[in-house]
């Protein structure tokens, strides 16, 4: 662990956070920094109004932003960032993408010549390091937590020698239009976005809908159309994509039907496989990074070695991802009986769906299981934040989102929670800041 310069978080704390020997242990011991929950109800309902967004989302949402921030240190953050960048050298070799492609469905074979938008990375802070336990394409939370930053400021001004990680909220914004934009010039070129159509199913519904309306706006501050539907409202005419009588030039994809296959994405698979629309995230995207089967490959040192990467690449990842095997029929037995040591995943799986904590499972789900492709994953316990200094003291779960494009992290946000997996139903969890050292 990096060491901690006493005077970081000298202004505003007590003795408890100076003694700290490790910005980590912050978490363990630092309760002056917990948010003044008055304060950022006010940031919140402030900043949310100024985006036009309805000030009940703060009520109708009581879970969606932690009540403390997260400390992880400038040591961790550039490792998980060295990470990131081994994961994309591995995914750029033809011999990882042959091997990801032959498991995937054949929608992901369709190149649209770009990389396919914004990835979650997400880590456990583990006794070794930071160890990613998994790879998202549609990750949820970019633009929440940049209004999360603004009110975090807002009630914890005094935060002497810390920096919020990685950077100001305008800037989070900026840099995640420009994501887009390279989406859409690396399959239009030089042609102008006029329209964007963001798509979920019944997106109202969603419970990151409110994330919706800030992209909404982000695309309306650059002169462009935005429309939120649900897929079902697409139709194709005159080689375009079209809701209503507006004509569709890019899908920003929030469905977790990742290869378009179910009946109500067949309008807009159509669309995309003719090259009438830009989609992003592609099914591609989520074959070359967010099939969990994948995992299993960036932690194979022979594997890796076939790649032809560099020696120092592959130790990265050898690090820093738990031993990742895909379920089958010859290593079931042997994985039921280690499975307290053990994290099942579904393939495809998001938001922690259907997957299981080994220790927990019950020979019914087991044998429902084997119906399905699964990974098993080393299991690798979350770190832990502290939530105050009670008789009874509360401790949440935590993990750390990069979020990042091309190998280039553009975002870092925490997740508190209690429970198997993430959530958003935990009292004094979800969405938190991350902060670190000055660099």
């Amino acid at each position: 662990m990096a060491e901690l310069n006493a005077q970081s978080v000298a202004q505003g704390c007590g003795s408890s956070c100076q003694a700290a020997t490790s910005i980590e242990e912050l978490n363990r011991t630092c309760y002056c920094l917990t948010l003044n929950e008055a304060a950022l109800r006010r940031g919140l309902e402030t900043d949310l109004g100024r985006r036009g967004l309805s000030r009940a989302m703060v009520e109708t949402h009581p879970h969606l932003f932690a009540s403390v921030p997260m400390f992880v240190s400038r040591e961790h953050l550039d490792r998980m960032a060295r990470v990131i960048g081994a994961v994309e050298a591995v995914v750029a070799t033809p011999h990882f993408r042959r091997a990801a492609l032959a498991w995937a469905p054949e929608i992901a074979r369709h190149d649209p010549d770009s990389p396919g938008g914004l990835l979650g990375y997400d880590f456990h802070l583990g006794v070794t390091g930071p160890q990613l336990i998994e790879i998202n394409t549609n990750p949820g939370g970019a633009l929440l937590n940049a209004v999360l930053g603004g009110a975090q400021r807002s009630c914890c001004p005094d935060v002497a020698g810390l920096a919020m990680a990685p950077m100001e909220a305008d800037a989070i914004e900026d840099a995640l239009f420009k994501v887009f934009m390279t989406e859409w010039r690396l399959q239009r070129q030089d042609a102008q976005l006029k329209s964007v159509a963001i798509i979920d199913e019944a997106p109202e519904q969603q419970y990151l809908y409110p994330e919706f309306l800030l992209y909404r706006q982000l695309f309306d501050r650059h002169g462009i159309e935005v429309t939120i539907c649900d897929p079902r409202e697409l139709a194709r005419k005159d080689a375009r994509l079209w809701h209503g009588s507006r004509p569709i030039d890019f899908v920003y994809n929030r469905l977790t039907d990742f290869a378009l296959e179910q009946p109500a994405q067949a309008v807009l698979k159509l669309a995309y496989l003719a090259g009438e629309v830009v989609v992003s995230p592609h099914p591609r995207a989520h074959a070359l990074y967010a099939d969990k089967r994948n995992l299993s490959l960036l932690c194979d040192e022979a594997f890796l070695c076939g790649t032809g990467i560099a020696g120092d690449v592959i130790a990265t990842l050898l690090a820093a991802i738990p031993r990742t095997e895909i379920m089958t029929a010859g290593n079931r037995n042997a994985q039921w009986e280690k499975r307290r040591e053990l994290f099942f995943k579904p393939a495809a799986g998001y938001g922690s769906k259907a997957a299981y904590r080994g220790g927990k499972l019950t020979k019914r789900v087991w044998e429902e299981m084997a119906t399905s492709t699964y990974v098993a994953q080393a299991l690798v316990a979350p770190s832990e934040r502290q939530l105050a200094d009670t008789p009874v003291a509360t401790a949440l779960k935590a993990d750390v989102r990069n979020y990042a494009y091309g190998g280039a992290v553009k975002l870092v946000a925490a997740r508190l929670y209690q429970g198997q997996t993430t959530n958003f139903r935990t009292p004094g969890g979800g969405f938190a800041p991350v902060f670190t050292e000055w660099s």
